[in-house]
């Protein structure tokens, strides 16, 4: 019997080929599978998150239905409210409110009227304001200046200012409305130098501006929250005279016997601060107040940030932007458009104004004027702590 010849040998090279071939879709494979196991970390990260806040978001809106309770007492009992000092500043505790086990709530108050309505403000108002920053006066007035142009219908500039918003890149003009956010302050011409960095971040400026404005609408700054700077723009208050003041709503100083107090009238805020200033710009109630609800549950939280409006209180700009090439359009069809337009109402709107008159019968003691919640909450950066 004939044995078959042995095959001839194999090349090394292509034992060597199968090998990379073989370590190749080895590290093809490794990737991809890491790769989707950090997605679905991340995947999963972001649903614990989402059931977490759900559940804790429940636990907010609760305490801030107890806030409300309590704060409408207050206020019918005083007659408005006025200052934390009142006895409202642990509402819950008032109340006899506790979160669920294991779950802590905190409560912060700001008076969002103890700051200027941008609504309202004039361009001295607010030059005072940035000279109070210690701005250049010239560079005062000028911001001051663009900032009036933007909001106020037929504006006539002051400065050296010329905005040319329809060269612009996207054209577009000046609302001629108040602000309704701030971050209508990026498209103000200098406004947007001042406020925003090289980057096209809020820089300090833009934070100290939302600290001293207020852009819901409400006849004056009250008295009780307004802050060092709201004090000299509005009311021209010196350095002394804003001790003074300060002195008497922390009970400190000449006032530390009588303990924490809150201006009632105007009266006692000129009578406190001595001679000079201006009282009469101040209010002595609170006509919007942020409450900031903080719900926690070990190394999870949930923010919930509200500004509230009592009775006849603080309001929202509603005033509509002006379109001049729109209303010209408008006014050459008036006629014709009163005439044929016959159609019947849709059904939205029917149920919109439904909805509106049925809202009308709910006796709520507030208005929000806005609700936040979370990552929604704009947040100041973090002051860098200096080196020693």
């Amino acid at each position: 019997m004939v044995n078959p010849p042995n095959p001839p040998p194999r090349d090394p090279r292509e034992r060597s080929s199968v090998i990379v071939l073989v370590l190749v879709s080895l590290i093809f494979t490794a990737v991809a599978l890491t790769a989707f196991i950090e997605k679905a970390g991340n995947d999963l990260l972001v649903e614990v998150r989402q059931y977490e806040s759900h559940r804790l978001r429940q636990e907010a809106f609760s305490a801030l239905e107890v806030t409300i309770a309590v704060l409408e007492d207050f206020r019918e009992a005083d007659n408005g409210l006025h200052s934390p000092s009142e006895g409202w500043s642990d509402p819950l505790g008032w109340a006899g409110w506790s979160p669920s086990e294991g779950r802590t709530v905190d409560i912060q108050f700001q008076d969002e009227s103890g700051k200027i309505p941008l609504a309202r403000a004039d361009i001295t108002t607010l030059t005072n304001l940035f000279e109070n920053w210690q701005m250049a006066p010239a560079d005062a007035e000028k911001l001051a200046d663009a900032l009036c142009g933007w909001m106020q219908s037929g504006y006539v500039y002051t400065t050296s200012l010329t905005p040319d918003y329809q060269n612009a890149d996207i054209p577009y003009t000046e609302p001629a409305r108040p602000m309704r956010t701030f971050s209508e302050l990026a498209a103000v011409d200098y406004a947007k130098d001042v406020f925003f960095d090289e980057n096209g971040l809020p820089n300090d400026y833009y934070w100290r501006f939302v600290d001293d404005v207020s852009i819901f609408n409400y006849p004056q700054p009250d008295v009780n929250g307004a802050n060092a700077d709201v004090m000299a723009a509005a009311g021209q208050y010196t350095d002394a005279q804003q001790q003074h003041l300060k002195d008497y709503l922390d009970g400190a100083g000449q006032y530390a016997q009588q303990g924490q107090q809150w201006f009632l009238n105007t009266a006692t805020v000129a009578a406190v601060a001595g001679v000079g200033g201006n009282s009469t710009q101040f209010g002595t109630t609170i006509s919007a107040l942020r409450v900031t609800i903080t719900v926690h549950e070990g190394h999870s939280q949930y923010r919930l940030s509200a500004v509230v409006a009592p009775q006849g209180g603080a309001t929202t700009n509603q005033t509509s932007a002006t379109n001049a090439t729109a209303a010209a359009s408008s006014a050459s069809t008036t006629a014709s458009t009163s005439v044929t337009n016959t159609a019947t109402p849709s059904t939205t709107a029917n149920s919109a104004t439904a909805a509106a008159a049925a809202s009308q019968s709910i006796n709520y003691p507030f208005t929000v004027l806005e609700m936040l919640e979370d990552d929604e909450i704009p947040q100041p950066p973090p002051t860098p702590v200096s080196q020693p």
